[in-house]
């Protein structure tokens, strides 16, 4: 199961640090990602880190947004700097385990606007 949380109502500029805490996985094992759907969107993804702890970003968020890991506190976070009205959307957090078992968390809303 990922619990995801710390979305909510930004003004553009601001700054959100989104959290997903993970159970019943071992976390250490699986990649972990963030995907985002806006309105009227198709899903899609905006950071990943491996096991290894290698990031990779979208283009879109490249320099503003960085994605982290806590083993120990079973925890992936994405730091959300110089939000944009355009990176509004339900932000989903993602793993994949060995054997490419996918799990997804229930969302969190993030709105940029004035």
């Amino acid at each position: 199961q990922l619990q995801a949380s710390g979305g909510g109502l930004v003004q553009p500029g601001g700054s959100l640090r989104l959290s997903c805490v993970a159970s019943g996985i071992i976390f250490s094992a699986n990649a972990m990602y963030w995907y985002r759907q806006a309105p009227g969107n198709q899903r899609e993804l905006v950071a990943g880190i491996t096991t290894g702890r290698s990031t990779s970003y979208a283009d879109s968020v490249k320099g503003r947004f960085t994605i982290s890991r806590d083993n120990a506190k079973r925890t992936v976070y994405l730091q959300m700097n110089s939000l944009k009205p355009e990176d509004t959307a339900v932000y989903y957090c993602n793993s994949v385990g060995p054997g490419g078992i996918r799990y997804w968390g229930q969302g969190t809303q993030v709105t940029v606007s004035s």
